[in-house]
């Protein structure tokens, strides 16, 4: 996954503090699917180290054919 730049545009108040940061829709739109990947990577990793018996797809696929869920 390539980085992209992010230009984030910050609000500060009269005393010069942060108060918020302003993103474009897209940058926006990037930063959540970046952070949906990531859970899904840790999520992943997870499943990884506390599997205990994983099942091959073409098994999975079969039994949703029979089920009538695909």
């Amino acid at each position: 996954m390539a980085t992209t730049a992010v230009r984030p545009e910050f609000v500060v108040d009269t005393r010069g503090r942060t108060k918020s940061v302003l993103l474009s829709v897209s940058q926006y739109r990037r930063l959540l699917q970046h952070l949906e990947d990531l859970e899904d990577a840790l999520e992943l990793d997870k499943a990884v180290r506390t599997g205990k018996k994983f099942r091959d797809y073409t098994e999975i696929h079969v039994g949703l054919r029979k089920a009538g869920r695909l």
